[in-house]
């Protein structure tokens, strides 16, 4: 495995490789030892995974519970566009948005720092994408931007009208957030 730092802080692509054979392909998504071999350790709290149809836009969904939250995102089927942009207060890359295509059959994965928005739209017919968390679901410290913020000007790269829940679709702005004092505070990556 191979941990690549993208332009977002703390942000990383995991690569692993791919082992096809006659009955399909075989991959490892997460190792404690390799992430610790490279400084970064994880201590998984809680595991999550969600089934999408085509056009579906999930996010952009963000933690501030007191622990913070790192993700490592993995889709198991199908394949979505990863969305991640950093809204955390003082960071040297807060604004920017990272998209990183997934796929079941890449040998890829994101892992996410503390405090930065993520979201994602499937590209397939149906996707499924699974989360480790290192920290459990809190309802009252967990936040959301709308998707379609045109201030960020994210391309979902879907092709017709973004499926959305109504949450995500009446969620404020990342200036409303940053108006409301909502957003995280950067603290260096763990």
């Amino acid at each position: 495995m191979a941990l690549t730092p993208l332009s977002i802080e703390g942000l990383f692509i995991l690569e692993a490789p791919v082992w096809p054979d006659e009955r399909g392909f075989f991959r490892e998504w997460f190792s404690a030892d390799d992430f610790k071999s490279v400084g970064a350790t994880y201590e998984i709290k809680q595991a999550n995974f969600s089934q999408s149809k085509k056009n579906v836009v999930r996010g952009l969904h963000y933690s501030v519970a007191t622990e913070g939250q790192a993700k490592i995102v993995n889709c198991v089927f199908g394949s979505v566009l990863d969305v991640v942009v950093d809204i955390r207060e003082g960071s040297p890359t807060f604004g920017i948005v990272e998209t990183i295509p997934l796929s079941a059959d890449k040998g890829i994965v994101a892992v996410l720092p503390v405090g930065v928005a993520h979201g994602f739209s499937v590209l397939s017919e149906s996707a499924g994408v699974a989360y480790l968390l290192t920290s459990p679901f809190n309802p009252s410290a967990e936040l959301g931007i709308t998707p379609l913020d045109s201030e960020l000007g994210i391309e979902w790269g879907i092709h017709g009208d973004a499926i959305l829940s109504e949450k995500d679709r009446t969620a404020p702005t990342l200036s409303e957030r940053a108006a409301a004092g909502e957003l995280p505070k950067f603290s260096t990556p763990r």
